[in-house]
């Protein structure tokens, strides 16, 4: 975990009446035109969203008992530190210069009744499993960023939801409502917004633990092997690197590297999640004693979603004026323009590090659309992290009803992604994931196959398919195949140049 920051944790002051107008309110100040050349747009504060068009937030049928949550959680402590997110901003930077790779990963959605330190310790050992395969293939450090600790709150494409003709308010994830298709379970509680900070702050203190209590020494590290793991094609190729790495240490070790080193023993570990629920977002944002600057102190990394991601909205809004690293979701419907616009909105500073665009839109789009993007932001001199989210895109509905996402698909994105980075010769910087150190079974193929068949036998998310811990070793192995062939070409590269 990086260095912890001072930080002010005394709540902010409340937000004035204007700033408490309706979501439905048009926005004030600046006009839409001034905000779509990507300057910023008047006087920012934590509630300052609040006078613009805010979607996917649900209407409370107590304002009261919403407003007293609000108030509880912006008297509480932060979940993390000021100097954490700038280290990651730092680490994020190295990794838009291609000196760095990004690993982000985890749970879908969290649930308050699938919480579990074991749950948390699995995903967080898988990560740094597949972390080490990354390290070794790119020879380079992996950024390790948990989508958890936060991501509570899911996106809906349609408010309602429909089932033998009844017709009830769609699950927005458990920090909102809860997923028993019935009527009390659907209505927006306020109370659940502090049992998600409050269960935040336990998946933080295992987090802490694990990376720094002995869990995350490296020599620890290459002797794991999942249970379910052990005889199997991914369980084979990681002793093998194991031992490798094992081999690597040894002699890190005879050179006065001592076991005890803090690289060897610790592991810098990040959280992130979609900033969704505004007003909970709102609440846990506090100003750095040592800066002034604001930084939303649920999550280290947030980032701003696909139906959330408009110029004049109240998330984006919300997010330009924090300081945290942010991340932008880019599907194939978003215009190069319009996603430079976003940048220069979100990152006016052009800061190495501020932000990540995370793409999510299949293997063709990617082929398609994804160099227009690139080309759109290397000419408006703009520098971001580049990531692929290989899963959004690759949903699919099972010939049962279940939704899943296909293992081969999922791999196809990716190889895409670096063949683009490849040709327009810039640096591939991460890889976003929905996954769980459990053996589940909710997407199909891998080598150790999954099939149509097999879905119901561990299908255990409540939103979207996860890959499970084989599959996501095996797409890390993929992964650091691509970075072994990036470097060896860079080096081949610069050694022709020194040759000329």
């Amino acid at each position: 975990m990086a260095t912890m920051g001072s930080l002010a944790i005394a709540p902010p002051a409340p937000a004035p009446a204007a700033a408490r107008a309706p979501r439905t309110m048009p926005r004030r100040g600046p006009t839409a035109a001034r905000a779509a050349r990507g300057g910023t747009t008047g006087e920012w504060a934590p509630g300052s969203w609040r006078a613009r068009p805010a979607r996917q937030i649900p209407e409370y049928p107590d304002p009261a008992a919403l407003e007293a949550a609000e108030r509880s959680l912006a008297a509480s402590p932060p979940l993390v530190f000021a100097g954490e997110a700038r280290k990651l901003e730092e680490r994020l930077g190295e990794a838009a210069m291609g000196r760095a790779f990004l690993l982000q990963g985890g749970d879908c959605a969290e649930s308050f009744k699938e919480f579990s330190a074991n749950n948390t310790r699995d995903t967080f050992r898988l990560m740094l499993q597949m972390a080490v395969v990354l390290t070794f293939g790119g020879q380079m450090p992996t950024i390790k960023v948990g989508r958890m600790g936060g991501q509570f709150a899911k996106p809906r494409s349609n408010p309602t939801e429909t089932r033998d003709g009844v017709t009830l308010p769609s699950y927005r994830g458990d920090i909102i409502n809860g997923d028993a298709f019935d009527e009390k379970s659907r209505v927006p509680d306020p109370e659940r917004l502090i049992k998600a900070y409050n269960q935040s702050a336990s998946t933080m203190n295992l987090l802490r633990g694990f990376a720094h209590g002995g869990f995350a020494d490296l020599q620890r590290v290459t002797q794991w092997n999942l249970d379910f793991l052990m005889h199997h094609t991914q369980g084979d190729r990681y002793l093998e690197l194991s031992q490798r790495v094992h081999d690597a240490i040894g002699f890190m070790v005879a050179a006065g590297l001592t076991p005890q080193h803090p690289i060897m023993t610790t592991a810098e570990f990040w959280t992130s999640h979609e900033c969704l629920h505004l007003p909970y977002e709102q609440a846990l944002t506090r100003e750095d004693s040592i800066t002034g600057l604001h930084y939303d102190c649920s999550a280290h990394m947030l980032w701003v979603g696909e139906r959330t991601r408009q110029l004049d909205g109240a998330h984006v809004e919300f997010l330009r004026g924090i300081s945290n690293p942010l991340g932008v979701k880019v599907s194939d419907k978003l215009d190069p323009s319009e996603l430079v616009k976003l940048c220069e909105i979100l990152n006016p500073h052009n800061k190495a590090g501020r932000l990540t665009l995370i793409t999510r839109m299949g293997a063709e789009n990617t082929r398609v659309k994804l160099p227009y993007m690139i080309r759109a932001v290397r000419q408006a001199g703009i520098i971001v992290t580049w990531v692929s989210d290989p899963m959004h895109g690759n949903t699919i509905s099972a010939p049962c009803g279940l939704k899943t996402r296909s293992f081969d698909a999922i791999r196809a994105e990716l190889r895409a992604f670096f063949d683009v980075h490849e040709q327009e010769g810039t640096h591939p910087g991460g890889i976003h994931l929905e996954m769980t150190g459990q053996n589940v079974t909710e997407c199909i193929g891998g080598s150790k196959v999954v099939t149509f068949d097999d879905l119901s036998a561990r299908y255990h998310t409540h939103c979207d398919p996860r890959l499970n811990a084989s599959q996501s070793l095996e797409l890390a192995f993929a992964i650091a195949e691509r970075l072994r062939r990036k470097r060896e070409m860079t080096w081949k590269t610069l050694i022709s140049s020194v040759a000329a």
